[in-house]
Formats: C-alpha cells, structure tokens, sequence
C-alpha cells in the first residue's frame, strides 16, 4: 500500500500533460541573422574571426576560421546571429537575442561605440549581463578596438552592466567581464 501510495504521489508531480501540442511564442529576436551552417571556410580560412558566446552562464571565446578581416559591423553581425548548429551541439548559445531591437556599431578614435534601441517587452531574461560581455569581449579581441562603448538610440551613453554588478557608462574592455570568461 505505502509503495502504490509513494507512485501515485510521484505520478501527480509535475506539469500537467496537454491533449496536443502546443504552438509556443519565442521572445522577440530584435535580429534577422540566424546562423545557418558553419562558415565555408570553418577549417581553411587564412584568417581567424574571434566571437564570444555563453554556456553555462559564462563567456566562451570561439575561433572561427575565415576568408579575410571582416569588418567591424560584419563581426557584430557574425555574433548577432548566434552559434552555428555545430557550436550549438557543443553547449554554445547567446544571451543576446529579446535584449536589443537593434545594434549598430561604428569605430571613433579605437572605440567601438555601439547603439542600441534595448527591448521594450520584458522577455523575462537575466543574462543581459552575458549579453553586454559578449559585444565587449568579440569586439575588444579585435586588434584595432580598445574599448566598447554603449549609446541609447539618441546618442547619450548606456550604462550596463559590468562583471563585478556594477554599472558603467564608459567604455568598457574585456578586463570588465574577466571572470565570466572560460577558457574553451
């Protein structure tokens, strides 16, 4: 009796199964890119292209292997579009997407200064501060970025946040989200 008992209580926990499956709403991607494949030069490219992404709620560097130095907005683009389906097999995703409807990014005097239009619709996320490591630590691994800096859509300084909870509205390196970062 104690055993059937001990089933049906173990049985009754959890969510409740539903008769058909249901469509479910991502948060909004503020980002049309989604990768694809891995790029065609993945393993012969005669360049190396530096991203940060997130696993386990750290900073993961991965290296991938291109054709030629992309462009400043190339490379955010290359982040904003996520972990090729082979990175993501490997644990790699993004904090990125539902915290920004939009990115651009422009050099000034070494400074990647970056606006962003943040997300209106609260999408229920907490890794926004993975999202701001990863734009500083692709962008800062660049050899001709000293620092990243983040602007509202009309110009004035954000303040985000740094790895040790604080917020700064200046530039920022990958020194501020050192202890995010695992090494691959």
């Amino acid at each position: 009796m104690v055993v059937a008992t001990l089933f049906m209580l173990v049985g009754a926990c959890g969510v409740p199964a539903e008769d058909r499956p249901r469509t479910v709403t991502p948060p909004p991607g503020p980002f049309p890119y989604t990768a694809t494949a891995a790029p065609s030069a993945a393993e012969t490219g005669a360049v190396t292209e530096m991203l940060y992404f997130s696993r386990d709620d750290r900073l993961v560097p991965v290296i991938r292997r291109i054709d030629r130095v992309p462009a400043l907005d190339e490379q955010l683009r290359d982040l904003l579009a996520g972990p090729t389906p082979a990175e993501r097999d490997d644990g790699l995703t993004s904090a990125l997407p539902g915290a920004f409807n939009s990115a651009v990014v422009e050099l000034v005097d070494g400074v990647a200064r970056v606006t962003v239009a943040l997300a209106a619709v609260d999408t229920g996320r907490s890794d926004g501060l993975l999202a701001y490591g990863q734009i500083v630590c692709t962008l800062s691994a660049r050899t001709d970025v000293t620092a990243v800096l983040f602007l509202e859509g009309g110009g004035a300084p954000l303040s985000v946040p740094r790895a040790d909870g604080s917020l700064s509205s200046e530039p920022l390196t990958a020194a501020d989200y050192a202890v995010l970062i695992n090494p691959r």
